[in-house]
């Protein structure tokens, strides 16, 4: 498991890509608000695996589903994003907007628990890349994170580069 601070990283980090994937698509609204609400949903998805597992309505908060089970399921997670994304620019465009925020902020938090011993159930059962023990190596992962970001957000600042929802669009139809 990465630590809080390198999870909140990569969820800003999300936020950013979110964001520019929903200018790119076209589905940003009147006053980009449709990216901002993206942006802001990606921050809360970059930590979200791990609070939707506390029982906040106790007073203990303890966790009431086993970490790293069912909030860390892979297929889960894809399929919000697949979804958010074909349901952009549709009926309600800031839902879809929020939903693809907080899917690509999951994801970021589960590619981060990942090289982690303790894996991540993508399919199935737990797969881990094994290369460092939790709370290790956050820089590299963050900085991965980052540079993903980075690149998602260059159609938007460098006007020779095609948007990334062309190719998007024909993987995810």
């Amino acid at each position: 498991m990465a630590s809080h601070g390198a999870h909140h990283a990569l969820g800003w980090a999300a936020g950013i890509m979110a964001a520019a994937l929903v200018a790119a698509a076209g589905a940003a609204g009147p006053w980009h608000a449709g990216a901002f609400v993206a942006c802001a949903a990606g921050v809360a998805g970059g930590t979200a695996p791990d609070w939707l597992e506390v029982a906040w309505w106790s007073r203990a908060r303890r966790l009431w589903i086993t970490h790293r089970t069912v909030t860390h399921w892979g297929i889960g997670w894809v399929a919000a994003l697949v979804f958010a994304y074909h349901s952009l620019g549709h009926a309600h465009p800031y839902a879809a907007a929020t939903l693809f925020g907080f899917a690509c902020g999951g994801l970021t938090h589960l590619f981060a628990d990942w090289p982690n011993p303790l894996g991540v159930p993508w399919i199935w059962k737990r797969h881990s890349l094994n290369l460092w023990k939790s709370g290790h190596c956050d820089l590299i992962v963050v900085a991965l994170g980052w540079a993903a970001a980075g690149w998602f957000a260059r159609p938007l600042w460098v006007p020779h580069v095609a948007p990334l929802t062309h190719g998007l669009h024909l993987f995810m139809r």
